[in-house]
């Protein structure tokens, strides 16, 4: 998947679970994409993440974190 995709993707998650009430949105996200993210996308998103984590929200370079 294009880089730009996949942020667009992972800053949706982040939009959607932003605006759930609780402040875990990070660990829902990283649980979201342990989910729902095939393992290629997760590596993907853990290496966009090491690399600079360029366009990604906040919310979603914690939540690689603890994937």
């Amino acid at each position: 998947m294009s880089p730009e995709k996949m942020v667009y993707m992972a800053n949706q998650i982040a939009t959607f679970f932003k605006s759930q009430r609780g402040s875990d949105q990070a660990e829902r996200i990283a649980a979201h994409l342990k989910d729902f993210w095939e393992p290629r996308m997760r590596e993907q998103l853990i290496a966009h993440v090491e690399t600079g984590g360029a366009g990604l929200d906040a919310t979603v370079i914690e939540a690689a974190r603890r994937l």
